[in-house]
């Protein structure tokens, strides 16, 4: 059974619902068609994550985006 993670910053009112479900839709479908099998039971896990709780370079994605 496949497992994919995805991981989301949040910003600016998105990762949206209706994205969320288009992801796990279309996930689903890209791993039945590579895979060439059904993967009905695939698990699809989306984790949104706040640009204060995500950084590189030493800063966080908030400042990062401020800088901008």
């Amino acid at each position: 059974m496949p497992y994919v993670n995805f991981k989301i910053t949040t910003e600016n009112g998105s990762p949206t619902k209706e994205q969320k479900e288009q992801i796990i839709k279309e996930t689903t479908e890209l791993l039945e068609k590579i895979l060439n099998r059904s993967c009905k039971n695939a698990v699809i896990v989306i984790d949104e994550i706040p640009t204060d709780n995500y950084g590189f370079g030493g800063i966080s994605i908030t400042q990062k985006r401020a800088q901008s």
